[in-house]
């Protein structure tokens, strides 16, 4: 645009010039159409929407500004239940860990006498055995596919945790890992190898996490929905899926993948075995590759009642008519767990039964990025191998990692249950990850009021607790639900003092709201 009259002046003569006289009307009109507006974007990016970090985060952020500036308001600060974010609510990084990354990111304090007191005699082994394993160290690209000895870590753990023979590289192998920027790019690079066009389908369950059907758009596929049971415990029932898979192919579309969640997110429900190997064999029967959101894995607060196992596991159980040609792509990440470090961005993908000239295809996605941050390949290779028992590290370890699970166990069963006593809310048990989804019944004043104010039911409730409270949370309408039904997500990741009284408050917010629009 032009921002003097002058300016304005020596274009218009430059153009009388040549073209003859023009209106400055027409000419101011033309100089001020943007190259790139919304109404020249793809209708792929208008399509994709992230609540989790949508219309309340916005919001709330504008809050934590005002309060900043000193601006009195019914609350004292902004608390974020919205996302998955540990740290950022006050969970401690792990010793271990922090040191180990330290010493990478400063490999000169390794020759420095005081670095012996400083740093646990373990913490600087492995510190020397990342650096020898990365050409140039941190601050140099690696191989695309991540480096490949944190890759061999990765394999290790998955046989460990499967319980197969260390040696088994029919089960898994560091050429099969892809590690990534945290769980989410690597989602969306099996989104990408899936979705050819619309007539491309993507099974998704209803509830979902919003980079699934956000990313579906993104690519320009179809998301195929199948709802989970709300009265059963968010259960993921056979009969849904054929229901969903039918219909999708009745429509044109054709279904090329499934994603579960385990354990769930925003619903908390964690998988049993036969559950597991049903869906195993109805993607099997019907040629549907799986991705298995296994982020959560470590997130597991029913131990007594269900053992978490990965889907990789379950399909190998089944035998040779599945270990030979079943398609699955698992994910983890180091942003959850107990572990928390959302900012590190560390995560994986482990391909099985994937075509190889469709790996080669993979490779390349991967190169086009050069490398995930060294840093938070590192993080995974810590999570996946941790001290050991009898190492210098170990008891910090172990006392910080089950300090930090005994602590989300007590939260999931606090918020669980501070939810059931509101009137009108029904909340099914947390039985893992790091969210409650609780149904909320609104009345038809509240409902009408609402829709006078263009929102959504739930995203109306959501922007009034937080307008009170200072409390943000994620309406239900983000992740998907059920028509006529209404949620929100809440995280139970602040501490535990402080969450009894976030509880309170949205106790007396929901009291005075659910009177006000009897």
């Amino acid at each position: 645009t032009l921002s003097s009259s002058s300016a304005a002046s020596d274009v218009y003569k430059r153009q009388t010039q040549s073209t003859g006289p023009i209106s400055i009307g027409r000419m101011t009109s033309k100089l001020a159409q943007k190259i790139l507006s919304k109404d020249t974007l793809s209708k792929h990016i208008l399509a994709a929407k992230y609540a989790v970090r949508g219309e309340l985060v916005i919001r709330a952020t504008s809050l934590e500004q005002r309060l900043k500036k000193g601006e009195k308001l019914p609350f004292k600060r902004i608390t974020y239940c919205n996302i998955g974010n540990p740290q950022e609510l006050g969970q401690q990084p792990i010793t271990f860990f922090r040191e180990v990354t330290s010493l990478v990111e400063n490999p000169s304090i390794l020759s420095k006498t005081e670095s012996k007191n400083l740093f646990s005699s373990d913490a600087i082994q492995r510190a020397k055995k990342y650096l020898s394993s990365i050409s140039g160290g941190t601050g140099a690209y690696s191989h695309s596919a991540g480096v490949e000895a944190i890759r061999r870590e990765v394999a290790d753990f998955i046989r460990k945790r499967d319980s197969i023979p260390s040696n088994d590289e029919r089960y898994t192998s560091h050429d099969n890992i892809f590690l990534s920027d945290g769980a989410s790019p690597a989602v969306q690079t099996g989104i990408k190898l899936l979705c050819r066009s619309e007539k491309d389908g993507l099974c998704i369950p209803v509830p979902q996490y919003p980079l699934y059907s956000a990313s579906i758009a993104l690519f320009g596929g179809t998301g195929i929905h199948y709802y989970l049971n709300e009265e059963k415990g968010w259960s993921l029932e056979i009969k849904e899926l054929n229901r969903a898979v039918k219909s999708a192919r009745e429509k044109g579309i054709t279904p090329r993948g499934l994603v579960v969640i385990n354990p769930g997110n925003p619903t908390g429900q964690c998988m049993d075995k036969e559950n597991m190997r049903d869906i195993v064999a109805f993607c099997h029967e019907e040629r549907i590759l799986l991705m298995a959101d296994e982020v959560y894995q470590e997130n597991v607060y029913v131990k007594e009642k269900k053992s978490w196992s990965s889907f990789k596991k379950v399909m190998w159980e089944m035998g040779d008519k599945y270990r030979d040609n079943f398609e699955l792509l698992s994910y983890h990440s180091v942003s959850k767990g107990f572990i928390g470090e959302c900012g590190k961005r560390g995560g994986y993908c482990e391909l099985t039964n994937i075509d190889p000239e469709v790996v080669e295809e993979y490779y390349k996605l991967a190169s086009i990025n050069l490398c995930p941050n060294t840093i938070g390949q590192i993080m995974v290779g810590l999570m996946v191998n941790p001290p050991s028992e009898g190492s210098d590290s170990y008891a910090t370890y172990v006392k910080e990692r089950d300090g930090i699970y005994n602590s989300l166990k007590r939260r999931a069963q606090l918020v669980c249950n501070g939810l059931n006593e509101m009137e009108g809310v029904s909340c099914q048990p947390a039985e893992g990850a790091m969210y409650a989804f609780p149904q909320i019944t609104l009345s038809p004043k509240a409902i009408e009021a609402a829709t006078k104010a263009g929102k959504a039911p739930d995203v109306f409730y959501c922007l009034e607790l937080l307008e009170n409270t200072g409390v943000c949370l994620v309406p239900g309408s983000g992740f998907l639900q059920r028509e006529g039904t209404w949620h929100f997500r809440t995280t139970f990741l602040p501490k535990e003092d402080h969450l009894e009284e976030v509880l309170k408050d949205m106790k007396q917010f929901h009291k005075k709201f659910m009177d006000k629009y009897r």
